[in-house]
């Protein structure tokens, strides 16, 4: 069966107030991923791997021709403390949000928010010539409340 022949046609709007029932096998790590758990009516990615389908060009109009996977890339916080998945097709390139489901895997959450600070653009060998040469002097200011200047 092609992809025209699965894909459903809903009207616009639809997937707001129609709750998503469909499990699936995770195309990426192959488990079995529900709908239950996620804490919202619409499971749109693995909680596992955190991977998704291109197969959006709106959220839920199931339109985009692409069906690629889309791999998690990066976190970012929404307004209101949210927390929400970055994701870019590895066929396409188009990046798209997701917000975090209560059943995601929080070690793969926190090694993707984490994963800027463990690879640096620059080598941290060269940290202290780095801030010498922005007109610092490459070193650790003390703890707070140690300075002269913080005891009044």
């Amino acid at each position: 069966m092609n992809r025209e022949n699965k894909r459903k046609q809903f009207q616009k709007g639809y997937y707001q107030t129609h709750a998503c029932h469909e499990s699936f096998i995770c195309r990426v790590c192959d488990r079995p991923v529900a709908p239950q758990g996620a804490g919202t009516e619409h499971r749109n990615h693995c909680p596992n791997c955190l991977c998704s389908l291109h197969v959006d060009v709106e959220p839920g109009d199931c339109a985009a021709d692409c069906g690629g996977v889309m791999e998690p890339i990066g976190v970012w916080v929404r307004k209101g403390g949210e927390w929400a998945i970055l994701h870019r097709c590895r066929r396409c390139g188009q990046i798209s949000s997701n917000r975090v489901a209560a059943d995601d895997n929080p070690m793969k959450l926190m090694s993707i928010a984490m994963k800027p600070l463990t690879s640096p653009p620059f080598p941290l060998e060269r940290i202290e010539e780095m801030t010498a040469l922005m007109g610092g002097d490459g070193t650790l200011p003390p703890p707070w409340g140690t300075r002269e200047s913080d005891k009044r």
